[in-house]
């Protein structure tokens, strides 16, 4: 296995990471944001407020997206394990 083969394989996986963990992120900064933004004009200064918003962001994210997420995942793994014999030969 060439080193530029290492490196395509190692690119495509955190592409792969950035584009499947993106949704989730998004959604914890959003709702992070905006419950810091009704804490600011409230003046509640209560640091476990914004906890139970972005839990629950987050669990409607993974149960909108999860499908999605899942099957991408899948069909990178059936690839990685399909390539793995041409990656050993050297082709």
């Amino acid at each position: 296995m060439s080193p530029e083969t290492v490196v395509t394989v190692g690119r495509q996986a955190l592409e792969l990471m950035l584009i499947v963990s993106a949704p989730l992120l998004l959604v914890a900064l959003g709702v992070g944001l905006v419950v810091s933004f009704f804490q600011a004009i409230t003046q509640l200064n209560e640091q476990t407020l914004s906890f139970l918003p972005k839990l629950v962001g987050v669990a409607v994210t993974m149960i909108v997206i999860g499908p999605w997420m899942i099957s991408t995942l899948v069909d990178y793994l059936q690839r990685s394990i399909i390539s793995i014999p041409s990656m050993i030969a050297g082709g």
